[in-house]
């Protein structure tokens, strides 16, 4: 008996002096997951191989997939940028805090033009938890003092601040460059080519390129940093630095690459793996695509280095729908783009893995929304106790492991400015022209029309009133805009 109590009193001790010996040899199971977001920039719906293209390779955005589930039914909040992502962080629609609209340009300076300071965001919630949390890439949740990233729980931010960025800037080195221009160099229209091929001007959108880099220079926490590397390249880099660094511990990392966002610019090395593609708009937005599979391949391949397949919840969303004219993006088989409330632009490609704990290689078809991201991280994590308010996602593991049958959704909603969209199970009603506020409603099935083409508003007007009211009810529990362009 001595024998024994002397030996529980040694174990005792040594338990007490080596917490981090205590902790290590907890199993692998108790560990909290790490949660990475990787948001791709205007990707249309139908652009990835695992949605269907096979013009452009993706293997590895597909093995996301593979490796996990494909939501066919996969949305976003808001058509463009800015209010989509405030959707996501949040787990709230953006409407409800007042957060509509888009800035562009200069437009994200004005006081107003943030994430309200008040609202809580998945990186706080996290970090509050423990959790090492980092924002590598686009912001554009405000450019001034109080919206910064790391006013917002981001231990750590490397990106810009704005809706855009030169992925090269100019002379261009390396890369060829298609820009927007109102007219060419000689006055005409249509497609200019400089002499040596690498910088491409067209007119088909009427308009110049925006200012990207005007006061958005690159950051890293708050200090300018000058990059020589291709930007999606140099976000990768920065994405597998914060891994190695926190692999023995839970992270967040929210790796939001600005590809295939416009400026069109492709590197050398990727434009000739598509040198049998004609068009050179198609083909640069190809090479584009292509970095960032690429990029996204790195960093699977980093956390398998780390072995952390099994302990990492994985998301690969779109933040819209893909600008077709812009860079020629497919939203097929889905009616309309960016800034639309068709199809078009709010269902994107949306994909989860964490193998072990969520089936592989699965599709699923029930309605899914962005919101649904955060809730869902937060019970991976344990600590949906540490949110505030009430989020309107959905924690989806219950829904993809089978647990549960149900649909998560059976009503999702959409507002900005004059248009407006819901669906409620396979209905959905829009309300698609911002200028026109007397436009009257139209209404598809979406189980019989994915395209929108068949308006049934007049010979489905019982179900097109019955959606209208549901939204006024919805919109009514919503906020003015606390800023608008």
């Amino acid at each position: 008996m001595n024998l024994l109590c002397s030996s529980s009193l040694v174990f005792c001790l040594v338990l007490l002096a080596s917490p981090v010996s205590v902790a290590r040899a907890a199993s692998e199971t108790d560990r909290r997951p790490n949660v990475v977001v990787l948001v791709a920039d205007d990707l249309g719906y139908g652009e990835t191989g695992c949605q269907g293209n096979s013009q452009i390779p993706t293997p590895h955005i597909d093995s996301i997939a593979r490796r996990g589930v494909r939501m066919t039914s996969g949305y976003v909040t808001a058509s463009f940028c800015s209010a989509s992502r405030a959707g996501l962080l949040t787990g709230r629609y953006q409407t409800r805090f007042g957060y509509e609209f888009n800035p562009i340009g200069a437009q994200n300076e004005e006081p107003q033009a943030g994430l309200p300071v008040n609202e809580q965001t998945l990186a706080d919630v996290l970090h509050d938890a423990g959790y090492s949390t980092a924002l590598i890439g686009k912001w554009h949740l405000g450019g001034t003092a109080k919206y910064h990233p790391q006013r917002r729980g981001f231990d750590e931010f490397f990106g810009f601040l704005h809706e855009g960025h030169f992925y090269v800037p100019p002379p261009f080195n390396g890369v060829t460059t298609m820009l927007r221009r109102r007219a060419l160099p000689d006055g005409s229209t249509g497609q200019w080519v400089s002499p040596n091929g690498r910088e491409i001007r067209s007119t088909h959108m009427g308009h110049d390129e925006p200012d990207y880099d005007a006061d958005n220079p690159l950051l890293r926490s708050g200090q300018p940093v000058s990059e020589d590397a291709y930007l999606t390249t140099a976000l990768t880099r920065e994405a597998v630095s914060f891994i190695d660094r926190h692999a023995d511990h839970p992270f967040f990392l929210y790796l939001a690459y600005n590809a295939v966002h416009s400026p069109l610019q492709a590197t050398d090395e990727t434009l000739k793996r598509f040198a049998h593609l004609p068009d050179i708009h198609r083909r640069i937005f190809a090479g584009m695509l292509s970095s960032l599979d690429d990029s996204v391949g790195e960093v699977l391949g980093r956390l398998a280095a780390h072995q952390l397949e099994r302990r990492t919840l994985i998301f690969f969303i779109s933040d819209n729908g893909g600008p077709t004219r812009e860079l020629t993006s497919s939203n097929g088989p889905l009616r309309g783009e960016k800034g639309s409330m068709y199809e078009g632009g709010l269902r994107v490609p949306f994909l989860v893995s964490w193998p072990g704990r969520i089936p592989e290689q699965s599709v699923y078809g029930s309605p899914v929304v962005s919101l649904d991201i955060f809730a869902t991280a937060v019970a991976a994590a344990g600590v949906q106790q540490q949110v505030r308010g009430n989020p309107d996602g959905v924690n989806l593991l219950p829904f993809l492991d089978g647990s549960d049958q149900g649909r998560p959704h059976d009503t999702l909603y959409w507002r900005c400015g004059g248009r407006a969209a819901l669906r409620h199970h396979q209905w959905k009603i829009v309300k698609p022209s911002s200028r026109n506020s007397s436009e009257p409603w139209q209404l598809f099935d979406l189980d019989a029309d994915l395209s929108e083409t068949t308006d049934l508003a007049e010979s489905q007007s019982g179900v097109r009133d019955d959606l209208v009211q549901r939204w006024k009810v919805l919109n009514a529990e919503m906020s003015d805009p606390v800023w608008t362009p």
